[in-house]
């Protein structure tokens, strides 16, 4: 059971990816998912980071305030969105110029609220929905530093170690997959 402040951040394009490791395209329920890790306490913020296309679609809108909606009809998430970057490469076999829309600045933003909002005393718990190693300093400095308790909530797969050792404890969404299924 946590005590204190709880504060969940999510990779958005790390779950999406993640959980096809999971029943051939497993899809979870962000509003299930919370209440299934608030069975060890509160959440006093939920964050939800993702990239865009610009303008976007009509469901990605009605998907994005959705995440926004509070108790008990949705999970009330704050929502940040980044704009999608457009990468163009050329093919060393044909020359043919292949475009590619890559997520840009969530990394630098989950990074930025783990280091912000642990100064600002928003949270003794920090729950991370990531699996970018790139974020280990950031983690090391608020457990290290400011003495915030780490949580990991993710797929067993596509983890870095770097994460899992920080981790003062991991919800393996594989174990409880069927009770946040949509």
């Amino acid at each position: 059971m946590r005590t204190g402040k709880t504060v969940w951040l999510i990779d958005a394009a790390y779950l999406f990816n993640a959980q096809r490791s999971v029943n051939n395209g497993y899809n979870f329920d962000y509003l299930k998912l919370r209440k299934e890790l608030e069975k060890d306490g509160p959440i006093s913020r939920g964050y939800y980071l993702n990239s865009t296309k610009n303008p976007p679609s009509d469901a990605q809108n009605a998907f994005n305030t959705w995440l926004k909606t509070a108790w008990p009809d949705g999970p009330q998430f704050i929502v940040k969105l980044y704009k999608l970057k457009e990468q163009e490469f050329r093919c060393p076999y044909c020359a043919k110029v292949i475009g590619e829309q890559m997520q840009k600045g969530v990394d630098v933003g989950i990074a930025t609220l783990i280091v912000k909002l642990a100064y600002q005393e928003n949270y003794e718990n920090l729950i991370l929905s990531s699996g970018d190693g790139d974020l280990e300093d950031a983690l090391s400095h608020v457990r290290e530093y400011l003495n915030k308790r780490i949580e990991l909530c993710v797929f067993r797969y596509g983890v870095s170690p770097d994460l899992q050792s920080y981790a003062d404890k991991i919800y393996w969404i594989n174990d409880f997959s069927q009770d946040v299924l949509k």
